[in-house]
């Protein structure tokens, strides 16, 4: 045991006549910790991204809710009336007529 641990410590098992599985087991941990590395970063990547894209959401959400409510104002009566005063026009006193066309036989 204490033997196996001195060899470690010297770095003896890496030039060793039966050292090229050893470097093949390296080789493969080292590829293995920077595939998990890279796939760290591309999560957060995708976090920070999900999270600026909820924000960019609550934002458009917030001036389309802003314009409805512009929009509901304008479009009530008493704005479009008060409008057309301004303009000269008035509210006609005699209600609509109902024109119907009956098809030819």
């Amino acid at each position: 045991m204490k033997k196996g641990i001195y060899n470690i410590l010297r770095g003896t098992f890496l030039v060793s006549d039966d050292s090229f599985k050893n470097w093949r087991f390296i080789i493969f941990l080292s590829v293995l910790a920077l595939v998990m590395i890279a796939s760290s970063h591309s999560a957060d990547k995708k976090v920070y991204e999900i999270a600026r894209l909820k924000e960019e959401v609550k934002e458009l959400r917030s001036a389309f809710l802003d314009g409805r409510s512009r929009l509901m104002k304008l479009k009530m009566e008493s704005n479009i009336i008060q409008k057309m005063k301004e303009k000269g026009l008035s509210p006609s006193e005699i209600p609509p007529k109902r024109i119907i066309v009956k098809p030819k036989q």
